[in-house]
C-alpha cells in the first residue's frame, strides 16, 4: 500500500520508482543514462547495457529535463529510436541526445528491451483533456504496430465518465485499473500514460506500463461529483424524451448532432448562449416546421427540432424524420417508415450527416423507386411503395413546377427582407427596435423562405445525381455543371479582382466565420484578418461548362415521361441551376440580417457597460423581451449573462457522443471515425495550412472547422483541397468546392479531422474516397 503520493520526474525516473510497485500493469527493465556518464565513459555505459539487458532489440527514449513536466508534455519534441541493436546502441545514444540541444551533464535517456508479442497498443487519460471533466478517455489499436496511436495515425476512442454505470469494452478493462492505480500512486494528480497488451504462449495477455506523467489542463479538473451528477440529470430528461410521444410516429428517437438542420457545422458543437438561442429563435423552434409544412411534408408545427443537453445541441431525429413524410401519407404506413429510417441510422450511424442522401425518401429522383425495393426486405409490400413514390413525386412535381412552383415565390421574399431592412436600418430607430424587427423580418422573410430553397437545392443536387447514377449525364458532367454555378461565392471571388477594398467591404464585410458567433469579427470590423490587399486574388479556374449531347437530351426527355414527370429538360436544368444557386444566395442575404443584429446586440450591451465578451452569454429571449416590457435593463441583462456563463462553464465540461441512441451513452461512448463527404472527381497532393496561417494558404490543403460561407475569403487564394470538420454533402463548403474545381473532404469528423489537420502533407483522391496522410509534422 502506497502510503505516500509520488511526485512526477523525468520519464526515465518517473518509471524506475515505480517499477515493481504496481499490480496492474507491468514495466519493462529500465535502463537510465545521464549524459555526463556517457560523455566520460561511453565503453562502461555499454557494457552496463550488456549486463541489465543482455540480448533482444532495444529502444532508445528521449528523457529530457524539458519533458513530462506540469506544464507541459512536450511529447514528441525529442527523438526515440525504436528496434535498435546492440551494435548500433552507442549511435542511437548519441542521435538521441543530440536531440536534446544544450542540456546539462544531469540530462538523461531511457533505455529498454523492445516488446514483442504486442497485440494491442495506445494512450489513457485521467481526465478528458479538451474538457478538463473527469472522463477516463483511452484511444487504442489492435495489432502489432504501437506507435499507430502515439503517431496519431487512428485508432479507437472512448470516453467514460467517473463512475459510469456502464462498462467499458473488455479491451480496456485492464487499463482502466491501471490509470485507476497510478491516480492513487500520484496523489490523484492528472495524468495520462501509454501502454502495451503482448499475447505470449504460456503468458497469455499481459499489461505493460510504457510511460507516465503529468496531464496538462487549462483549468482544474472538474470533481467527479459535478460530474455525475450533471450527466444523471441528462440521463434522466433522455429517458423521458426518448419514448413514445402522442403526436409523433414512431415508438423512440435518437438525438445527433448533424442530422438535418446539422447544428454542429452551423454553430458548433458547444456554442455560447447567444449564438444557441438565436438560432434556435431564427430557426429551429418554429421556422423549419413551417417550411417544411407549407412544401407538402407532415405537420410538426410546434415541434422543436433541436435540444440541447447542458448546452450542446442535438436534433431529435424522430422530429426530423416525421417532417419528412409527405402530407398525404397514410399514417399506419407513415409510423412504418419512420420506424425503418430510425432502425437504419442506429445500424448505420456514420449515416447521421447524410440522412436526406441515404436515408430518408423525402422527394421523387430517379432512381427512388429502385431504392424503395430495400423497403422489400423489411417487411414494406409493392404497394407500400407504390403508394410511397406516387406521394413523393405529387409533392416533388409541386415544388419543382415551372409555372406554380413554391420555391419562385421563397425568391420574391428575400427581396422584401433586403427592402424592408434598409428601412428600418435608416429610420433612426432606438437599438432594441432594430434589433426586434431584424430578427422578425430574418424570420419572416429570410430563414423561412432560405429553408425552402434549401430545400429546393437539396431536391435539385439529388435529382442531379441520379442522372448519374442512372446513367444520363457523367460524373465528370455533374463537376461541370457544379462548376457552372453562379453563386455569391463565386461572385466574391470575381469583385476582389474588380472592386477597390471600400466598395467590396460593402458588398461583403456583413460575413464572418460563425453566422451567429458575435465573438468573431465580420470581414468590415477586421478586414485585415481575412485579406491580403497587397495581393490579387487568385486567378478563377477555368472549368468547362455542362454541354448535354442531342443523345442525352433524348433520353432525359424519355426518363422524365417515363416517371410521370410533368417537366421538360430546359426547365428541369433550369430548377436545378436557380434552386442550387437561390440557396447560397438567400443564405448570403438573411446572414447580413444576423450580422447586424449581432452587431447592434454588442452596442446595445455597451451602452449597458457589458462588453462583447459578456454579451455572447445572453439569451436572446432576454433582449427581446426588453423590446415588449418596461424593465431595468442593465439588471435583466446582468442576470442573463450571469446565467449564461454559468451554464456555458457547465457545457465546456460536458462531452457526448455525436450520436445519442440510448440515454446511457451520456455515460460512456466510442467515438465514431466519420465517413466524410468527397467533393469533385479530383485528386490532389500538398500541404496542410489551418485557415488562420495566411502565409500558407496558397498552394495549401486548408483545414477549417466548418462549413460556414463566412470561410468564403479562403477562395481569394489559391487553396488546392480543403477539409471541414463539419458540414454535409449540400452544405455551402460542398457547393463552393464543386463550384471552383476544389478537391474538398466535407465533414471528416472529429477524429480524422484532428490527425488530417496535424499533418504536414495530405493526398486527397476524390473518386476513391480516400485520404492518405504523406507527412506528419
Amino acid at each position: 500500500m502506497i502510503s505516500e503520493p509520488m511526485t512526477f520526474g523525468t520519464k526515465a525516473s518517473t518509471l524506475h520508482a515505480i517499477r515493481g510497485r504496481l499490480t496492474t500493469a507491468a514495466i519493462l527493465p529500465v535502463v537510465v543514462v545521464t549524459l555526463g556518464e556517457w560523455s566520460r565513459g561511453r565503453n562502461q555505459v555499454i557494457a552496463r547495457l550488456l549486463v541489465e539487458v543482455p540480448t533482444g532489440l532495444l529502444i532508445v527514449r528521449s528523457s529530457a529535463p524539458t519533458e513530462d513536466q506540469a506544464n507541459g508534455s512536450q511529447a514528441g519534441k525529442y527523438l526515440s529510436l525504436l528496434d535498435i541493436t546492440h551494435d548500433e546502441v552507442g549511435t542511437a545514444i548519441d542521435q538521441v541526445l543530440c536531440s536534446y540541444g544544450q542540456v546539462a551533464d544531469t540530462a538523461e535517456i531511457l533505455i529498454q528491451p523492445m516488446l514483442t508479442g504486442i497485440v494491442r497498443s495506445g494512450v489513457a487519460f485521467s481526465h478528458d483533456p479538451n474538457t478538463c471533466s473527469p472522463y477516463r478517455v483511452v484511444n487504442w489499436s489492435e495489432g502489432p504496430d504501437s506507435t499507430i496511436v502515439t503517431g496519431g495515425r487512428g485508432g479507437r476512442v472512448w470516453h467514460g465518465a467517473v463512475g459510469s454505470p456502464i462498462p467499458p469494452p473488455n479491451e480496456i478493462c485492464c487499463v482502466l485499473n491501471l490509470v485507476q492505480e497510478l491516480l492513487l500512486v500520484f496523489g490523484g494528480a492528472p495524468l495520462d500514460c501509454e501502454f502495451a497488451v503482448t499475447n505470449t504462449i504460456g503468458d497469455g495477455e499481459r499489461l505493460w506500463l510504457l510511460q507516465v506523467r503529468p496531464l496538462v489542463l487549462q483549468s482544474h479538473p472538474e470533481a467527479d461529483s459535478q460530474l455525475s451528477q450533471r450527466l444523471a440529470g441528462i440521463h434522466k430528461s433522455l429517458e423521458q424524451r426518448m419514448g413514445r410521444h402522442p403526436f409523433l410516429l414512431g415508438r423512440r428517437t435518437v438525438y445527433g448532432i448533424m442530422p438535418d438542420w446539422n447544428p454542429a457545422e452551423i454553430i458548433g458543437v458547444r456554442p455560447r448562449p447567444l449564438a444557441l438561442s438565436m438560432y434556435r429563435d431564427l430557426v429551429t423552434d418554429a421556422i423549419w416546421a413551417y417550411q417544411r409544412n407549407n412544401y407538402g411534408y407532415r405537420n410538426l408545427r410546434s415541434f422543436p427540432l433541436l435540444v440541447h443537453l447542458s448546452g450542446l445541441p442535438y436534433i431529435d431525429v424522430r422530429v426530423s424524420y416525421n417532417s419528412f413524410i409527405p402530407q398525404q401519407l397514410e399514417d399506419k404506413l407513415a409510423t412504418r417508415l419512420v420506424e425503418y429510417y430510425i432502425d437504419k441510422l442506429i445500424t448505420n450511424p456514420h449515416l447521421h450527416d447524410k440522412i436526406e442522401f441515404d436515408i430518408v425518401f423525402s422527394s421523387y429522383h430517379l432512381d427512388l423507386p429502385g431504392q424503395l425495393e430495400e423497403l422489400l426486405e423489411h417487411g414494406f409490400r409493392r404497394t407500400d411503395l407504390e403508394q410511397i413514390q406516387k406521394c413523393l413525386r405529387d409533392l416533388t412535381s409541386n415544388i419543382i413546377d415551372p409555372r406554380h412552383g413554391l420555391w419562385p415565390q421563397d425568391v420574391e421574399k428575400i427581396g422584401v427582407m433586403k427592402e424592408r431592412r434598409s428601412v428600418l436600418l435608416g429610420s433612426g430607430a432606438d437599438v432594441l427596435t432594430r434589433i426586434y424587427w431584424l430578427l422578425e423580418d430574418t424570420k419572416r422573410y429570410g430563414t423561412l423562405p432560405f429553408a425552402g430553397l434549401a430545400r429546393a437545392g437539396f431536391i435539385a443536387v439529388q435529382f442531379l445525381r441520379s442522372l448519374v447514377s442512372t446513367g444520363l449525364i457523367e460524373p465528370n458532367q455533374y463537376d461541370q455543371f457544379m462548376a457552372g454555378l453562379s453563386t455569391v461565392s463565386g461572385q466574391l471571388s470575381n469583385d476582389w479582382e474588380t472592386l477597390d477594398r471600400t466598395g467590396f467591404l460593402a458588398r461583403y464585410g456583413h460575413l464572418r466565420p460563425g453566422t451567429y458567433d458575435i465573438l468573431t469579427p465580420r470581414y468590415d470590423a477586421e478586414p485585415d484578418r481575412y485579406f491580403d490587399w497587397s495581393r490579387s486574388s487568385a486567378s478563377p479556374r477555368p472549368q468547362p461548362s455542362l454541354a448535354l449531347t442531342l443523345s442525352q437530351i433524348r433520353k432525359i426527355s424519355h426518363a422524365l415521361i417515363d416517371h410521370n414527370l410533368d417537366v421538360d429538360v430546359v426547365a428541369l436544368f433550369d430548377f436545378l441551376e436557380q434552386a442550387i444557386e437561390w440557396r447560397e444566395k438567400s443564405k448570403f442575404e438573411f446572414s447580413r440580417n444576423v450580422s447586424d443584429v449581432l452587431e447592434l446586440i454588442s452596442e446595445f450591451g455597451g451602452s449597458l457597460g457589458y462588453s462583447r465578451e459578456d454579451m455572447s452569454y445572453v439569451d436572446l429571449r432576454v433582449i427581446q423581451d426588453l423590446y415588449v416590457g418596461a424593465t431595468d435593463r442593465s439588471e435583466l441583462i446582468g442576470q442573463s449573462i450571469n446565467a449564461g456563463r454559468e451554464r456555458f462553464a457547465q457545457t465546456l465540461r460536458t462531452t457526448m457522443p455525436p450520436l445519442i441512441v440510448k440515454p446511457d451513452d451520456v455515460w460512456a461512448f466510442e467515438t465514431p471515425e466519420a465517413f466524410p463527404n468527397f467533393v469533385t472527381q479530383l485528386k490532389v497532393t500538398a500541404p496542410v495550412a489551418g485557415h488562420l496561417d495566411r502565409d500558407r494558404l496558397d498552394g495549401a490543403i486548408v483545414c477549417i472547422p466548418s462549413a460556414d460561407p463566412g470561410y468564403d475569403w479562403l477562395f481569394g487564394y489559391s487553396i488546392s483541397g480543403l477539409v471541414t470538420e463539419w458540414g454535409g454533402a449540400n452544405s455551402h463548403m460542398a457547393i463552393r468546392a464543386g463550384e471552383l474545381g476544389i478537391p474538398a473532404v466535407i465533414g471528416a469528423g472529429e477524429v480524422l479531422y484532428a490527425r488530417w489537420s496535424h499533418s504536414h502533407m495530405l493526398h486527397i483522391d476524390c473518386p476513391a474516397r480516400r485520404v492518405v496522410v504523406i507527412a506528419d509534422h
